[in-house]
């Protein structure tokens, strides 16, 4: 049973290591998700009024390139690499349609403030591949049987807002397509589904005009793989949080925000068996937002953050260090947020430069840290060029990897020791709109993990799954979008 369990584990490592699960109040699929989805300000065009609504439909249909959809590694004689299970490319198409729907924005009230505010919105991609190459054609390596829909939904009711008190509700669902990263069987897969829900009161004086905001909120987080290979790591979380800001300029202002959260496996007896145990994990930062002159602001925030994880194993490893962010932003037009209409575009258009650093649960080794400077470049003109820039650097910290079942002979054992991977990421999206309504768009994507770890997949360390891998997308397309 002991050695089913390291099996299982070892078979989704390529997944653990790239992918994990934060409770978070907002959240989407995000693999394979095209690019204008992840930020509704270039999502939506002008939209359809029908009465108090807002109604913004949309369709998308993209031809690409993937060179890697497997994340498989180079390194020759891993259960992951070649010979037997190289790196596949194909061919890609994608088809993604939306509908968005929400009370009236606030160019349309007229400055009347609404009771309640609503949206909710839903989207849907379709993937299909094309393998390229001779080694395509072998079952272990048939992306074409990788052709299925990914997509989200989220819907979010505000009451009273821009009101001394308030409250808010809303829930979340996402379903995420994620290949089996390492065992050579092209019909196994880790997707999965994320649900989530949640709600918080809002205390703002004055009516949000005034100098503070206070919100305290909680959010339930659920995520179910799919498919048996995924059992071990269905999860739940349970968190409560809070953040305020108090603004000593008019926009500029110290910022709080705190979560408590209490993660739990739903098959605890075979998570134990791939070293994976409940947690409370905390964080809490303070620190300052806002402008410093009319084009330049700051966001400076620093705290602690600790994992709690449950002392399951003799040897358990903890996270219990600083965490925080700082970014600098310039804006290629002055006074952001109140520039004209006619300029919107500019007011959106800015350079950031920032660094991370946090720790996120996963599925190897409970947590990892993460160490992340990047850089953001964002150009929106007259509503028709839109160019987006977005590259990073980071570390990727794993501690000690422990396996077995609690009280058996493999109890707390170290199957690898602490590592350190490099990521690096970046993602070019441009789109022209020859009218309101129509845009051609182009994505080129790259990331790659770059790692010295190789993690035994049997304890006689006769095969090996090689951490390291990279992956190039390239898309073209066409979009319909009110």
């Amino acid at each position: 049973m002991i050695k089913r369990g390291l099996a299982s584990c070892v078979g989704a490592l390529a997944f653990l290591a790239s992918r994990t699960v934060a409770a978070q109040p907002q959240f989407t699929a995000t693999s394979g998700t095209p690019q204008w989805l992840q930020d509704r300000r270039y999502n939506e065009g002008i939209g359809i009024r029908t009465g108090d609504l807002e109604i913004h439909p949309g369709i998308a249909g993209e031809f690409g390139y993937d060179s890697n959809w497997f994340l498989r590694s180079d390194k020759q004689g891993a259960d992951n690499g070649p010979p037997n299970t190289p790196p596949i490319p194909a061919l890609a198409f994608r088809v993604t349609p939306s509908l968005y729907v929400s009370t009236l924005g606030p160019q349309r009230r007229d400055g009347e403030l609404p009771t309640v505010a609503f949206r909710a919105g839903v989207n849907a991609t379709y993937h299909a591949f094309v393998g390229l190459g001779s080694d395509a054609s072998q079952p272990q390596n048939d992306v074409s049987k990788q052709d299925n829909i990914g997509g989200a939904a989220d819907a979010r009711l505000d009451i009273l807002p821009s009101r001394p008190w308030g409250a808010s509700l809303y829930a979340n669902y996402a379903r995420s397509l994620m290949p089996n990263y390492a065992l050579a069987d092209p019909n196994q897969s880790f997707n999965r589904d994320d649900v989530g829900v949640g709600g918080e009161l809002v205390a703002q004086p004055g009516g949000g005009v005034g100098t503070l905001d206070w919100r305290f909120g909680y959010q339930f987080h659920d995520t179910i793989f799919e498919d048996s290979a995924g059992t071990p790591y269905d999860n739940y979380t349970h968190q409560i949080y809070t953040r305020g800001r108090w603004k000593f300029r008019p926009r500029t202002a110290l910022v709080y925000d705190a979560t408590l959260g209490f993660t739990s496996y739903a098959n605890q007896s075979v998570a134990l068996q791939s070293g994976l145990v409940d947690s409370t994990p905390v964080r809490a930062r303070i620190g300052f937002n806002g402008l410093i002159t009319d084009r330049f602001t700051a966001l400076a925030m620093v705290g602690w953050g600790a994992g709690f994880y449950a002392n399951t194993f003799s040897s358990q490893p903890q996270y219990d260090s600083v965490i925080g962010q700082a970014e600098l932003k310039w804006f290629l037009a002055a006074s952001p947020g109140v520039a004209a209409a006619s300029d919107v575009g500019l007011a959106l258009s800015s350079i950031a430069v920032g660094y991370t650093r946090d720790f996120v649960n996963s599925y190897l080794g409970d947590y990892y840290g993460s160490d992340r400077g990047y850089l953001k470049f964002s150009y929106f003109f007259a509503g028709r060029a839109l160019v987006t820039l977005e590259g990073g650097v980071g570390a990727v910290e794993y501690p000690n990897i422990i396996w077995g079942s609690v009280g058996g002979p493999l109890d707390g054992q170290l199957r690898h020791s602490a590592f350190t991977d490099k990521r690096v990421d970046a993602t070019l999206f441009s789109e022209y709109r020859f009218t309101d309504t129509f845009g051609l768009n182009a994505t080129l994507r790259y990331t790659a993990n770059f790692s010295d770890a190789q993690i035994f997949a049997n304890e006689q360390e006769s095969s090996f799954y090689d951490m390291s891998w990279n992956r190039f997308e390239a898309y073209i397309g066409v979009r319909w979008f009110m």
